[in-house]
């Protein structure tokens, strides 16, 4: 019985070290820069324009409604997240800033970061 308990000890222990090991090396892995660029929205005719953008592992394909030199509407016709979902709230942030120079949601910063992208890029297409 002795023995059985310290073999559960000796693979609970080496079970820990494993995953301490994995935790710290997945915080150790940067987010890649994706250089957004804001777009004069004065120089974009109403209508709705279509982009996306692929970094891996992330995609996210949207539709950009423009109206009187306005977003007014971003719909996410896929998104492809991982664990980002949370990243969609961004396009609240982009609308009523009326800017693409908006704050990466927190936890969700690369899904965040293509998604804007993915604005630019439909919105470029004017």
């Amino acid at each position: 019985m002795k023995r059985v308990i310290k073999i559960l000890g000796i693979v609970f222990l080496t079970l820990c070290i494993v995953m301490s090991i994995a935790f710290f090396y997945i915080k150790s892995i940067k987010v890649p820069e994706i250089p957004v660029v804001n777009v004069n929205l004065k120089n974009v005719s109403d209508g709705s324009y279509t982009g996306e953008y692929f970094a891996n592992p992330v995609k996210a394909v949207v539709k950009v409604q423009v109206k009187n030199n306005k977003i007014v509407n971003i719909i996410i016709m896929e998104h492809k997240n991982g664990m980002g979902k949370n990243a969609e709230k961004i396009i609240d942030k982009i609308i009523s800033k009326q800017s693409l120079d908006v704050d990466s949601i927190s936890g969700s910063t690369l899904s965040s970061n293509v998604i804007r992208k993915a604005v630019e890029v439909a919105i470029n297409k004017y």
